[in-house]
């Protein structure tokens, strides 16, 4: 009986001591938050020593469409991608639909050095870029000697 109940919680600490292990792997931590899998938009964020840059893929958004706004360092992107089926009335029967429609919103935390007053973004094939420059105090500077 009671090697049973050791080698139970032997199996209990090493499964925890494995999801502690997977989550921080996976960067929860940071933070920039992951999202659950099949989010939309999916995003790619990185940074350069001047600025972050930020990559999302809204394939079917018309840019017009798309609000973008940062306020106290959290970066919101919003917008809406309409279902393109025919209309109501039609005998159309769906079978499967995978293909996200609707109204979506991003929420990204930007580190605290980054200087909101320059922000540039650009949309093309369905990727928006956002660009978001550091503030020049906070960068790196090489200093020479005289």
């Amino acid at each position: 009986m009671y090697s049973t109940l050791f080698n139970f919680s032997d199996d209990l600490f090493n499964e925890l001591e494995n999801l502690q292990r997977h989550w921080v792997g996976r960067n929860i931590l940071s933070n920039i938050r992951p999202v659950a899998r099949g989010s939309f938009p999916a995003i790619n964020l990185g940074s350069t020593p001047s600025s972050v840059e930020v990559y999302a893929f809204v394939p079917g958004v018309d840019a017009k469409s798309l609000d973008i706004q940062i306020d106290k360092n959290l970066l919101t992107l919003q917008g809406e991608r309409v279902l393109q089926l025919p209309k109501e009335d039609s005998k159309l029967t769906v079978y499967a639909q995978e293909r996200f429609s609707g109204k979506f919103k991003r929420v990204i935390t930007l580190p605290d050095d980054v200087d909101v007053s320059k922000v540039s973004a650009t949309y093309k094939e369905g990727v928006l870029h956002i660009s978001i420059q550091r503030r020049e105090e906070t960068q790196a500077k090489r200093i020479e000697i005289q």
